[in-house]
C-alpha cells in the first residue's frame, strides 16, 4: 500500500529529513548475528502467510518500511504495510476495531491517548501468554531490556500487556548555545530559573526570543503537566483525585503563561510543534520545550541554521522533583486477529535490539531498550549528536507519564488546553483552570467511574 505524505507544507521539510534518517538506517551495518540463527529459532514457520501492518506515519514507520525486505526473507511471509498522518490513522483505528473485524494483523498504537480506551474495549491481545511461550519467543527478543518506567506505562492496572513500545518521547529543552553564549547566560538549574534566562535572553527587536513552544489548544498540554509534575503532583492521579486547581497547579499554569505571554513569538497561541520546530530551527529562539523526537531536522544543513549551535538537556528540576513528561507508542495485535502468531514474529522483528539501535542511531526516535545505547557507541556515525543521546539516556531515569491515563484524555487536553491558550491571551490562570475542571469533572465522572 502507498505511503501517504505527512505534512507536505512543511517548511522544514520534514519529508527530506525522514528521507535522510532512512538513508542512515540503511547504511547502518552492526556485527550482530541473523536472529534465524540466533538460538535456532524457527522464523520460517508461517512461510507464505501475508501480513497487513497499518502504521501512523512517523519516522519508526519510515524505518520499518525500508527494511520490508528483511522481515521477508527472514520469515517467507510478504508484509503489506500502510502509513497515515496521525489523526486520520486514528479514526480508522477506531472505526475498524468498532467494527468488529479489522483489517490489519499488527497495528501502531499511542497509549499516552489510547490507554485508557483500550483497558475498557479490550480490542488488542494481551501479549502476555504468547511473550512467555519459548516457542513463539525468540531468546534474543530479552523483555527485560526494556527500561523500567516503559514496562510500567505498558502494562495495565489488571497486568494486561498490550503493546510493546517501539519509541519513547521525552521532554526535553533544546537551547541555542551561540544565543546563550552571547549574553553570558548558562543553562537553567531550575524551572525558575527558565523564566528568568528566558527574559534575559529574549530580544524581540532582533528577531530573537527567550522562549518558544505549543500554544495551540490541545497540543500545548505537554508543557504543563510537565511543569506540574516538578510541583510534585500530577493534574489527574491513577485513582482519579483531581488536582487542576491546587496551589501547584496554578504555579506551573504561572510558569507557562509567562514564558509564552512574555517571551515567545506573537501569533504562538496558534503554534503546534512545527511552527515552534520552524522559529527555532531558524535561530529565532533560545529556547523549545517540547519531545526528544523532534530533534532530527535541526541537524540537517538544508533546512536548518542552528545545525552544530544545539544544546540538548533534561528538563531542570522544579521546587518537589526532576521530571521529564513520558509519551510513547509501540505495536499491537487485535484480539481477532486470525493470524496472531505471524503478527508476533513482525513485532519481535519490528521491536528488536539491531532494529532500536538503527533507530537511534538514524534519529528516528528513542528506543525503550536498554542496549540500543550501549550498541549504538558501535556505530560509525549517528545523525544525532551523543549530547542528544546523553538526555534520552538521563530523562529515561526520570520519567513519568505526561497524560493521565484515562479514556477521556482526549477530552481532557482539549478543555485544559482552551484554558492554556486563553492564559497565553492574558486570562487569569488560577480563574482558567477553575473553569476548565468544572466543565471537565461531568465527562470524567461519565467515562471513568461508571
Amino acid at each position: 500500500m502507498a505511503s501517504i505524505e505527512l505534512c507536505p507544507g512543511n517548511r522544514l521539510s520534514r519529508r527530506r529529513a525522514l528521507q535522510a534518517g532512512a538513508a542512515a538506517f540503511a547504511a547502518t551495518s552492526f556485527a550482530t548475528r541473523s536472529p534465524a540463527r540466533a538460538a535456532g529459532f524457527d522464523w520460517q514457520r508461517y512461510k507464505g502467510e501475508h501480513l497487513e501492518v497499518y502504521l501512523s506515519k512517523n519516522p519508526r514507520g519510515d524505518l520499518l518500511l525500508a527494511a520490508n525486505r528483511e522481515f521477508e526473507e527472514l520469515t517467507g511471509m510478504r508484509v503489506s504495510a500502510e502509513q497515515v498522518p496521525e489523526q486520520q490513522f486514528r479514526q480508522k483505528f477506531t472505526l475498524e476495531f468498532a467494527s468488529g473485524h479489522p483489517s490489519f494483523d499488527v497495528v501502531g498504537v499511542a497509549p499516552h491517548v489510547q490507554k485508557g480506551m483500550l483497558a475498557k474495549t479490550k480490542w488488542l491481545l494481551d501479549l502476555r501468554g504468547i511473550l512467555a511461550d519459548p516457542q513463539m519467543t525468540s531468546p534474543d527478543f530479552d523483555i527485560a531490556d526494556f527500561a523500567g518506567p516503559v514496562m510500567r506505562f505498558s502494562a495495565h492496572p489488571d497486568g494486561n500487556l498490550y503493546t510493546i513500545m517501539q519509541n519513547v518521547d521525552y521532554s526535553i529543552i533544546f537551547w541555542n548555545k551561540e544565543i546563550f553564549a552571547e549574553k553570558g547566560i548558562a543553562y537553567p538549574r531550575s524551572l525558575s530559573e527558565l523564566a528568568d534566562a528566558a527574559k534575559a535572553l529574549h530580544d524581540p527587536k532582533r528577531g530573537i526570543y527567550g522562549w518558544v513552544g505549543r500554544g495551540l489548544k490541545n497540543a500545548n498540554m505537554s508543557a504543563w503537566c510537565c511543569f506540574m509534575m516538578g510541583w510534585g503532583q500530577n493534574g489527574i492521579d491513577p485513582d482519579l483525585t483531581v488536582h487542576t486547581t491546587t496551589p501547584k497547579a496554578v504555579a506551573a499554569a504561572e510558569l507557562y503563561q509567562t514564558l509564552m505571554r512574555n517571551y515567545s513569538p506573537p501569533g504562538s497561541v496558534g503554534f503546534n510543534w512545527y511552527e515552534s520546530q520552524n522559529t527555532f530551527s531558524q535561530g529565532r529562539a533560545a529556547m523549545w520545550f517540547d519531545s526528544t523526537g523532534f530533534a532530527q531536522p535541526l541537524e540537517d544543513p538544508a533546512s536548518s541554521k542552528v545545525v552544530g549551535k544545539v544544546g540538548y538537556s533534561v528538563v531542570p528540576p522544579g521546587p518537589a522533583a526532576q521530571v521529564s513528561g513520558l509519551t510513547a507508542d509501540g505495536l499491537s495485535i487485535p484480539a481477532a486477529c486470525p493470524r496472531k502468531g505471524a503478527a508476533w514474529l513482525y513485532i519481535q522483528w519490528a521491536c528488536s535490539k539491531d532494529m532500536m539501535t538503527r533507530q537511534l542511531v538514524s534519529g528516528a526516535g528513542a528506543p525503550p531498550r536498554a542496549s540500543a545505547f550501549d550498541r549504538a557507541k558501535a556505530a560509525p556515525k549517528t545523525v544525532l549528536p551523543a549530547e542528544w543521546i546523553e538526555a534520552v539516556r538521563v530523562s529515561a531515569t526520570i520519567a513519568r507519564p505526561q497524560y493521565p491515563q484515562i479514556v477521556a484524555v482526549t477530552e481532557y487536553r482539549d478543555i485544559f488546553g482552551i484554558a492554556l491558550s486563553n492564559m497565553i491571551l492574558g486570562a487569569d490562570p488560577a480563574t482558567e483552570l477553575a473553569k476548565a475542571t468544572k466543565e471537565f469533572l461531568p465527562i470524567m465522572e461519565r467515562t471513568e467511574k461508571t
